[in-house]
């Protein structure tokens, strides 16, 4: 015990010396511009800055920090001349600013590593692993990502960043029913959800086909997703058996969604129905399974869309924000039978929003999590009511017979398990 407390305590003391802090700027400076170094060329047309010269602005910018005095903004002069120097001088050849860029972080981290060797050898690892990652970062901008995809990402970010932080976190509105901070919540969840999804499909290509799109589909919608199988499999019928996976594969889907979805919004509630949906996920699961291991055409694979729908999102949190009024004017009006039927009704069109409308009343304590079990498993069989009939409108009576057990026996199943362990 105490030959260790001695140790800690050298160990403690050496990395609060100069020499210790001067030898991490160094290592910091050597580490950058080793990555220059092998980039910048040879002959006429190399860069200017290379291993010596990132080491040596980084031993500077640390001086600066060490000797003080507003020496640090003499030495960040210094190199923003040098770098436009260099800018200048290599602007035909190479219009980017990463090198200078970096002449400019360099002396910053030499300087911070005065006060925070560790923070400073951190980011100094960040930037040369950013300059290492040029051409993949590259690619993965220009070759992977779509237009459509980097808009995506930008509503996302700004229905996330900006307009979230913005709605107030309160119960307003008649019978104090909608929270809008809560109900921008499930659409960025929803948006989360469905770009999962489609990162999934695109990463995995046609090796999966139908089986891994109908699954990533039903993220957004299980019942466009059935809809989608069954126009495929009648349109191409050697398909059959793939379309049937996928389809079946978007209600395990449903069960994982209606998890997350409770998990966020009443953990209470999903701890009394996570049997019964892992139940149904998991005969759903095995139904798919069959038969996606039974072969079939090879499904190809689309052009890559939509990260998301944001409309489908928005559309689910106004059907979301009218089934809590719903549910609550029934619950004021006609008791525990209200919230019933609503759940029943509210399922033909979409087995989340009443189970979010439910579980945010249970989350509001204007409901007791054991009653809202059977509400919910309720929303999910009506729900399967309207999947069997896309199944049999948009693929006809052989995709209705294949999908009917891959469908009925999952609910059939959430529904024991609830009873039995209920």
């Amino acid at each position: 015990m105490v030959d260790g407390a001695k140790c800690s305590s050298m160990d403690g003391l050496m990395a609060s010396t100069p020499w210790f802090r001067f030898i991490v700027v160094l290592g910091i400076g050597l580490l950058i511009g080793l990555e220059r170094e092998r980039s910048k060329g040879s002959g006429a047309g190399r860069r200017a800055a290379g291993i010596r010269t990132f080491a040596l602005v980084a031993l500077l910018g640390a001086l600066a920090g060490h000797l003080g005095g507003g020496l640090l903004a003499l030495v960040m002069l210094g190199v923003v001349v040098l770098a436009g120097l260099s800018y200048w001088r290599d602007r035909g050849d190479d219009p980017g600013l990463t090198t200078e860029v970096g002449l400019l972080v360099t002396p910053l981290l030499g300087a911070l590593a005065m006060s925070d060797t560790g923070l400073a050898a951190a980011l100094g690892m960040a930037v040369a692993v950013l300059f290492a990652a040029k051409a993949p970062l590259h690619g993965f901008a220009t070759r992977i990502l779509t237009a459509t995809e980097v808009t995506d990402g930008l509503i996302f970010a700004a229905a996330t960043l900006i307009v979230w932080p913005q709605l107030p976190d309160r119960y307003i509105g008649p019978f104090a029913a909608l929270n809008l901070h809560s109900l921008w919540f499930l659409v960025i969840l929803m948006m989360a959800i469905g770009a999962c999804g489609h990162v999934a499909t695109r990463a995995m290509g046609t090796r999966f086909g139908l089986p891994v799109t109908g699954l990533a589909s039903g993220f957004v919608s299980s019942t466009a997703a059935i809809g989608a199988m069954a126009a495929l499999a009648k349109q191409t019928p050697a398909s059959m058996n793939a379309a049937v996976a996928g389809a079946v594969f978007s209600t395990v889907a449903t069960f994982i969604q209606l998890s997350v979805l409770l998990a966020a919004l009443s953990r209470a509630t999903l701890l009394l129905l996570a049997p019964a949906l892992a139940a149904g996920a998991v005969v759903a699961a095995l139904y798919a399974l069959a038969f996606a291991l039974r072969g079939g055409a090879k499904a190809t694979a689309a052009e890559p869309g939509r990260a998301f729908n944001l409309g489908a999102a928005l559309g689910l949190a106004a059907l979301i924000a009218v089934m809590l009024l719903g549910s609550a004017a029934l619950r004021a009006w006609a008791g525990e039978a209200g919230v019933m039927v609503g759940a029943l009704v509210a399922g033909f069109a979409d087995a989340h929003s009443p189970a979010i409308s439910i579980a945010s009343l249970v989350a509001g304590a204007k409901m007791a999590p054991s009653e809202a079990v059977l509400p919910i498993l309720m929303a999910v069989t009506s729900n399967t009511v309207s999947k069997l009939a896309m199944a049999r409108g948009m693929g006809g009576q052989g995709f209705l017979l294949r999908i009917i057990p891959g469908v009925v026996a999952p609910v059939a199943a959430a529904w024991v398990t609830a009873l039995v362990l209920g």
